[in-house]
């Protein structure tokens, strides 16, 4: 057994397609399709149910098939492990965040992480939650920025930061010309929310349960986008995370932006990796420039009453 041989065998759970997973390796079919027959009979166990047209990776298959990228992930931290010891500043960095953060986190710490690490390549991936928390595991992913709390015991957790969140109300809605939004105001309200999967989406909903507020039904967003665009259309009322409405991000028309009363409903977000990365020193370094936000970044905008 070697890596080539778990390469292949990983590239093919991926794919479920013969070409496309030698493709992926660059190597021809042929020499995939026999390597992993190699590998099979090592083990002494099927790994792959083959079929004209098809392909499944038996029970088996699918269980080393995991264990082979974790293996391939820890060989990477050694390669990267090497790299750093002559040039701890260097290298590349995959950096999962969530889509309700990353467009409206990055413009504001990428130039600083730049100026700090100016050799570093950061790799940036978007992705929900979930998914970002199976790329990290698998190895995919170095780091991640996501809201706390994770119930992950194989995470090591640096905080960053807590971002209060606004309610974004429609131009004539009775709420608009409130000023320091009590939580107990949202008590009748319906708010529109985003879809199944997105953590926001659950800390909106923790909101509307201390507030006695419930969800807008028949209605579920895709994006913060679309939210703001419903508010500003009088759909509905919703709760925008304060970087959200921030520069570079242009004011929208026809919404009013309401801050909270002290303390206002907020998220934690921190930085995460996994407790056997050998990138761990050098990630609290990373961390720490993402805690560093521009002055008055995390506070209301001026027009938020």
């Amino acid at each position: 057994m070697n890596l080539r041989d778990l390469r292949y065998l990983v590239a093919l759970a991926e794919a479920l397609h013969f070409g496309k997973a030698a493709e992926a390796c660059h190597v021809s079919q042929p020499t995939l399709s026999t390597q992993i027959k190699k590998l099979e009979d090592e083990l002494g166990v099927a790994l792959v149910e083959r079929a004209p047209r098809h392909v499944m990776l038996t029970p088996a298959g699918r269980d080393i098939a995991t264990r082979a990228r974790r293996v391939l992930a820890e060989v990477d931290q050694m390669r990267e492990t090497a790299r750093r010891t002559s040039d701890p500043e260097a290298g590349s960095v995959r950096l999962g965040l969530f889509p309700t953060l990353g467009p409206y986190l990055l413009p504001h710490v990428v130039p600083r992480i730049r100026a700090r690490f100016p050799r570093l390549e950061l790799l940036l991936v978007e992705e929900k939650t979930e998914a970002v928390l199976h790329m990290l595991r698998d190895g995919k992913l170095d780091a991640a920025v996501l809201a706390m709390p994770l119930h992950e015991d194989w995470l090591e957790a640096e905080f960053l930061f807590e971002e209060p969140f606004l309610l974004a109300v429609p131009d004539g809605h009775p709420l608009a010309s409130h000023r320091n939004l009590r939580l107990s105001e949202l008590g009748d309200q319906h708010l529109l929310l985003l879809e199944e999967g997105h953590c926001l989406r659950d800390q909106a909903l923790e909101v509307c349960h201390f507030a006695g507020a419930g969800e807008k039904e028949g209605f579920r967003a895709t994006s913060l986008e679309t939210l703001r665009q419903m508010v500003a259309a009088g759909v509905g009322v919703t709760l925008l995370p304060m970087l959200a409405v921030k520069p570079p991000v242009s004011p929208s028309e026809n919404i009013r932006l309401l801050a909270f009363q002290d303390p206002p409903p907020s998220r934690r977000l921190a930085m995460v990796w996994r407790k056997t990365s050998a990138m761990a020193d050098f990630l609290r370094e990373l961390a720490a420039v993402l805690r560093d936000l521009p002055p008055g970044l995390l506070d209301p905008p001026r027009d938020a009453l």
